[in-house]
């Protein structure tokens, strides 16, 4: 069986490097895309995957439809390394609206609760964050993830109007930061372990302030040391790649 590569012996290609026609993708390779909205993480993998002319290509983290930013693709042999990319520490920079609630704790959902949110101040917020969301927690996924129930994932059941008792999981909040608080939408900035749902950190946290939250925005702006200012969209991905191999 052959060995996950190590990450410094990766070529990873972005907006400052790319490949030339001559490069043989197949030996493994990471390329560095900022995910559009609305895009699924498999949308991506599909559209580059043709481009890119190595089937074997895979991502290294799922990013929700609604949320934008770093998604790291492997093709190749550096496929065997995804696990190792998963581990690293991801950044987020989240926008939670207090004072609702959703079904899918993000936008995509309808609204199913609402409290209030007037008694919420940046001082409270951090006093919570540093008391409930700093280091390790335990945190209840969403029942619209695509983790896996009896065999099918729980966003199927939940789409049938079926709901399952989720266990918590262990994930760990390295350090957060308010960008802005514009009451009642709050900007935070998340650095956070693999497995980490900021839809669930958004629905908690509105709990934990007496009041109600979803997640309205999201952006991965870093996984590791890979940073979203040095990704390509994938239109702009593939229009390089194309002039780079019709030269």
């Amino acid at each position: 069986m052959a060995r996950a590569l190590p990450l410094d012996e990766i070529p990873v290609y972005g907006k400052h490097n790319l490949p030339d026609k001559d490069t043989d993708l197949t030996k493994g390779a990471i390329f560095l895309i900022d995910k559009p909205l609305e895009w699924s993480s498999f949308d991506v993998v599909k559209f580059l995957r043709k481009r890119i002319r190595v089937k074997k290509t895979g991502h290294a983290g799922t990013l929700d439809p609604l949320a934008t930013g770093m998604l790291i693709l492997c093709c190749g042999k550096a496929t065997k390394s995804i696990s190792m990319i998963q581990d690293l520490p991801k950044t987020y920079v989240g926008e939670i609206t207090f004072g609702k609630a959703t079904t899918t704790y993000d936008a995509e959902g309808e609204v199913n609760e609402e409290a209030g949110w007037e008694h919420i101040t940046p001082e409270k917020i951090e006093q919570v964050l540093d008391e409930e969301f700093t280091g390790t927690v335990e945190q209840i996924p969403p029942m619209y993830s695509a983790l896996k129930y009896g065999g099918k994932k729980l966003y199927e059941l939940a789409r049938k109007g079926e709901e399952v008792v989720r266990l918590p999981r262990q994930v760990t909040f390295h350090n957060h930061e308010i960008i802005k608080y514009d009451p009642p939408v709050l900007t935070l900035k998340i650095v956070c372990s693999k497995g980490t749902y900021i839809r669930s950190l958004a629905r908690d946290l509105g709990e934990a302030l007496d009041s109600k939250g979803f997640l309205s925005g999201l952006e991965r702006t870093s996984i590791g040391h890979f940073l979203v200012e040095d990704a390509l969209h994938p239109h702009e991905m593939a229009d390089q790649l194309k002039e780079i191999w019709e030269s």
